[in-house]
């Protein structure tokens, strides 16, 4: 990618707060002094969230292991999220927030006749959707694993429990983003921190069983659906507070809804594709972990490769969704001047930089001390731990490429494009798949899935710089992958001292890791490292 001259930033007008239909709502979008920053509160949740995550994921290893019981369990519990995003979840994550605002600023009563009419349209969707994936449990997990027999009667059984969380996944991301098109952060970074609590409630309470019987599972899956029933729910008075009054509105011809549904449809062939890599992926991680089991090697299947996806995604949840979340309003209020567009994410991906490199080097070399810290108990050995640690350092690497590939696929969404992200995003779906087949053909039955882990996070190279070729005609000159080196420059010397020190416990290398890129980063003169956190601030 060609890397030519930094833009310097311009002033922006920040987008106003999308109006309520309330009397008085504009008086309570005001930010009251001494408030705590939205972008702070919207980080720390995030960090609270996933480190009860953490806890949740601990608690789930110890009473299922990770072996195939747990692996059936993860499928269970994962396809009822894989469905939501691919049918309908992904478009509102990423058309609905530039949406609601442009048409905020267009309608004269602020968007809320609209909002009503395109909230009705979304929940009788999400009802019918869960209504027809509920009753095809078993075709579902056949369609995900090659289980048979006890095994699969149990994904089964789980499976049922766990698909009506389809609906409550898509009220949560509806009511989040309503959220979100206001400013309000806060509720859909915390909600996720009550779903783990009620998870790790119910799983704790089967600590130390030596056996699970049909009636302990029925209890499992039933915990887990309800975990997501009340992050949903949570969200309802956070809309109130913020002045938005939903009513269902069934008056839907001429209603402006034409915009956001060709956007969903883009939407929708984006997720549809991403799904295509995300099948392969679990078809072959399942069936090598029955292989590796078969050959007297448990535990490196697919639960141990969610469990080390769920610790890589760690730092892109925490920095690089909230910075990027904050900003997409103002980039879609702005999107008529592609100076301001290209100021505001040129400073985004820097910022969102300065952490995703040093944290992609600390997963790499303190993956063994993360991994035995957050899985090494209850039901798991030693090996468990250290085949999801590998799969950790191999998804390492891809952790600056991700983040990056994020902010910039929702600069085109904020220029009302969905159709570009559609086609980079059939670069990574591909190199995935192509490299999880190769990985399954090619490599040991231990080292199988950790590979597919390397090339998941290596695939977004493809998408980064196209997406970066693309938006550099649109908006002009982005450093994309110069401004990464200087992150770059300062992570691995101190990623070797942390490797270096790693014997003496996660504490020590993780102290001596922080303070050597601190150090490093001011010789260098990173000033993004301080404006991460002014931007956290200012979001």
């Amino acid at each position: 990618m060609t890397v030519l001259q930094e833009v310097r930033p311009v002033p922006v007008r920040p987008v106003p707060p999308v109006p309520s239909a309330s009397p008085g709502a504009a008086a309570r979008h005001r930010k009251p002094r001494g408030a705590v920053p939205p972008g702070l509160v919207m980080a720390a949740g995030t960090v609270v969230s996933r480190a009860t995550g953490f806890v949740r994921s601990a608690v789930l290893v110890a009473v299922l292991g990770s072996g195939v019981l747990a692996d059936g369990y993860t499928v269970a519990n994962t396809v009822p999220n894989i469905l939501f995003v691919l049918l309908i979840g992904g478009a509102l994550n990423t058309a609905l927030v530039p949406h609601l605002v442009r048409a905020a600023k267009e309608s004269a009563d602020g968007g809320a006749a609209h909002l009503d009419r395109l909230v009705t349209v979304l929940v009788a969707a999400l009802l019918a959707l869960t209504a027809l994936v509920v009753p095809a449990a078993p075709l579902v997990v056949r369609a995900y694993t090659s289980y048979g027999g006890a095994q699969l009667e149990h994904t089964v059984l789980l499976a049922y429990l766990c698909l009506p969380q389809v609906f409550f996944y898509g009220l949560f991301t509806v009511l989040g983003q309503l959220l979100n098109a206001r400013r309000r952060f806060a509720p859909m970074a915390w909600a996720p921190v009550l779903n783990n609590l009620v998870v790790i409630g119910v799983f704790g309470g089967y600590v130390g069983r030596p056996a699970l019987s049909a009636a302990d599972l029925t209890v499992l899956g039933a915990g887990t659906t309800a975990g997501v029933v009340a992050q949903s729910l949570v969200l309802l008075p956070c809309l109130r507070a913020a002045g938005v009054r939903l009513r269902p509105r069934w008056d839907w011809r001429q209603a402006g809804l034409g915009e956001p549904l060709r956007a969903a449809g883009w939407t929708l062939l984006l997720v549809l594709s991403d799904q295509v890599s995300y099948w392969v992926v679990t078809r072959l991680s399942t069936l090598a972990g029955e292989q590796a089991a078969a050959a007297g090697l448990p535990g490196v299947g697919y639960t141990a490769y969610s469990s080390a996806y769920l610790l890589w995604i760690v730092p892109h949840g925490v920095v690089t969704v909230s910075v990027v979340t904050a900003v997409v309003p103002a980039m879609s209020a702005a999107a008529d001047s592609p100076r301001a567009v290209r100021s505001l994410l040129t400073r985004t991906v820097r910022t969102v930089g300065v952490a995703t490199v040093p944290a992609a080097c600390a997963l790499a070399v303190l993956a063994p001390q993360l991994c035995d810290l957050a899985f090494g108990h209850g039901r798991t050995d030693p090996a468990d731990v250290r085949a999801i640690a590998g799969m950790l350092a191999a998804f390492a690497p891809g952790l600056v490429l991700y983040s990056a590939s994020y902010a910039l696929t929702r600069a085109f969404y904020a220029l009302g494009d969905s159709r570009t992200p559609f086609l980079l995003n059939l670069l990574p779906v591909a190199a995935t798949a192509l490299g999880a087949l190769l990985c399954h053909r090619l490599l040991p039955l231990r080292w199988a899935v950790t590979g597919m882990a390397g090339c998941y996070g290596a695939s977004f190279l493809l998408s980064c710089t196209a997406a970066g070729l693309l938006l550099r005609r649109r908006l002009g000159p982005l450093r994309v992958l110069a401004v990464h080196a200087r992150p770059l420059a300062a992570a691995l010397p101190a990623a070797g001292a942390a490797w270096w020190t790693a014997r003496y416990g996660l504490l020590p290398a993780g102290a001596v890791l922080a303070a050597c890129y601190l150090l490093l980063a001011r010789l260098l003169r990173i000033d993004e490292l301080s404006a991460l956190t002014t931007r956290l601030r200012r979001s």
